[in-house]
C-alpha cells in the first residue's frame, strides 16, 4: 500500500469515529481550508459541509494578516461538533433574536444653539466674530458678509413727505404726490474685508488683528400698494463706506472691555436728479467695547462722531443736513440669548436746537428655523429726523414690521 492509500485510509477511519452518524458533519465546526476554495469545491459528498467550508474560508480571508500566520504556525485543533464549542460572532453570522437583543449604537446629541464651526467660531466674543478682531475670527479676505441688516419690511408711518424741499436753490419739488403712509422698505447692506494684518498680526488665534473694509447698503422706500401712482419707489439711498478696524482688549470698569476703535469715510446719496437730489459725505471715527453675560448673551455700546465734508454752495443739495440728522452717535445692544437681541441707537446734532433721533430694534428668530441662521423677525420704531434722505429735514415716526438676515 503506498503513502496515498495510507493517509485516505486514516483520514476516513477519523471521519467514521467522529462522525458514526453520518448526517451529523451538517452539526461540525470545519476550519478554514488551508489550500483555498478550491478544497471546499471538491467536498461534494455533504452540501452542508461544503457550504460550511466556504463561509470559514471567506471569514479567514477577512481576517488580519497576522491571525492567518498564527494561524498558519499553530497545529489545527481537532474538529468539535456545534453543540459543544460555538464559534466567535465575528466568525458567524447572528441570528435575528441575537441582533434584536444588542444594544442601540449611540447616537450624537445635536447641539442647536451652535452655528457650524469654521471663521465665526462662537467661543470668541459677538464683537471680535462680527469684526473679525482676533485671528481665530478671520474669515479671510474679499469674501461677502452681512453688515446692517438685509430687511424686507412692511412700514406705516405717522405721515410722508409729498413735495420735499431744500433750502438750496431748485432743490423743491414742484407738484405734491398722492403718497400712502403705507408702504414696502427694502435694505440690503454688504461688507467685505479687503486687507488684515496692517499694524496688528500674531501667531496665536487669540491675538489682535487689524483690517480694513468696504461696505455698501441700500435703503428703499416702495409704494407698492399705490397703484394710482404705478407703484413707484418713492426714495432709495445708496451709502458706500470705507473704513479701518484697530483692536483692543482694554479691560473696562464693570467687567466691561474696550475692543475696537475705528475710522471711516461715508458717501450718502438718493441718485436723483434736481429738484430731488440728496447727497453728503462725511469722515468718522468710531469705537465700540462689550461686556459678556454669558456664553450666548452680551452687552454691546458703540460711539460714533463724524465731520461734514464741506461743499460748495452751488454744489450742497441740502444745507445744513447735520444739524438734522446729528453729528454723534450712540448704539447700545443686548444680545438676550444665541438668537433674540434688542438695540437702541440715538444720534443728536450736538447743538442747541437738539434734533436728531432715535431708533429701537428688536430682533427674534422663527422658532422653525435651525438657531445658527441669521434669519430674524423685526420690528423696528423710529422717531425723529433722516429715516431717508428725501425726509433730512422733516421729523416723522415710523413702524416697520418684517424679516430680516443678519451675521451671515
Amino acid at each position: 500500500m503506498n503513502k496515498a492509500s495510507t493517509l485516505s485510509s486514516l483520514a476516513c477511519s477519523l471521519a467514521a469515529a467522529c462522525f458514526p452518524g453520518g448526517n451529523a458533519m451538517a452539526q461540525t465546526n470545519t476550519p478554514a481550508p488551508s489550500n483555498g476554495w478550491q478544497a471546499c469545491q471538491a467536498m461534494t459528498g455533504n452540501p452542508a459541509v461544503q457550504l460550511r467550508c466556504f463561509q470559514d474560508w471567506a471569514t479567514a480571508q477577512a481576517a488580519p494578516s497576522a491571525s492567518a500566520v498564527t494561524a498558519a504556525a499553530t497545529p489545527a485543533a481537532p474538529m468539535t461538533t456545534a453543540s459543544t464549542v460555538s464559534p466567535p460572532a465575528s466568525a458567524r453570522s447572528l441570528s435575528p433574536a441575537e441582533l434584536a437583543a444588542l444594544p442601540p449604537l449611540p447616537v450624537p446629541e445635536a447641539d442647536a444653539s451652535r452655528k457650524p464651526v469654521g471663521c465665526r467660531d462662537d467661543n470668541y466674543s459677538q464683537l471680535s466674530r462680527f469684526w473679525e478682531l482676533q485671528r481665530g475670527t478671520d474669515c479671510d479676505n474679499f469674501s461677502l458678509r452681512g453688515y446692517k441688516p438685509t430687511t424686507l419690511a412692511l412700514v406705516a408711518s405717522d405721515s410722508v413727505n409729498t413735495q420735499p424741499s431744500s433750502t438750496a436753490a431748485g432743490h423743491t419739488a414742484l407738484t405734491a404726490q398722492p403718497y400712502n403712509r403705507h408702504e414696502l422698505k427694502i435694505q440690503l447692506s454688504v461688507r467685505t474685508k479687503i486687507a488684515k494684518g496692517l499694524l496688528k498680526r500674531g501667531a496665536e488665534d487669540s491675538q489682535d488683528l487689524d483690517s480694513v473694509w468696504f461696505g455698501y447698503t441700500q435703503q428703499s422706500y416702495w409704494q407698492l400698494f399705490n397703484g394710482g401712482l404705478s407703484r413707484p419707489f418713492r426714495n432709495t439711498d445708496h451709502e458706500p463706506e470705507a473704513l479701518y478696524i484697530y483692536p483692543h482688549q482694554i479691560p473696562l470698569g464693570g467687567d466691561w472691555n474696550y475692543r475696537l476703535s475705528g475710522l471711516g469715510v461715508v458717501h450718502q446719496s438718493n441718485g436723483q436728479t434736481l429738484p430731488l437730489s440728496r447727497s453728503w459725505n462725511r469722515v468718522y471715527l468710531m469705537g465700540a467695547a462689550e461686556k459678556i453675560l454669558s456664553p450666548t448673551s452680551s452687552l454691546s455700546l458703540q460711539g460714533k462722531v463724524w465731520q461734514r465734508l464741506k461743499e460748495s454752495s452751488g454744489n450742497d443739495d441740502n444745507p445744513g443736513i447735520e444739524n438734522f440728522i446729528g453729528r454723534a452717535e450712540v448704539a447700545g445692544n443686548w444680545q438676550i440669548n444665541q438668537t433674540d437681541s434688542l438695540g437702541l441707537t440715538l444720534r443728536h446734532s450736538l447743538t442747541s436746537q437738539s434734533r436728531g433721533s432715535a431708533r429701537l430694534d428688536w430682533m427674534i428668530a422663527p422658532g422653525s428655523a435651525p438657531r445658527y441662521t441669521g434669519l430674524r423677525y423685526h420690528l423696528q420704531l423710529f422717531t425723529g429726523y433722516g429715516d431717508s434722505l428725501l425726509d433730512y429735514n422733516r421729523k416723522r415716526t415710523v413702524l416697520s414690521m418684517g424679516l430680516s438676515l443678519v451675521d451671515w
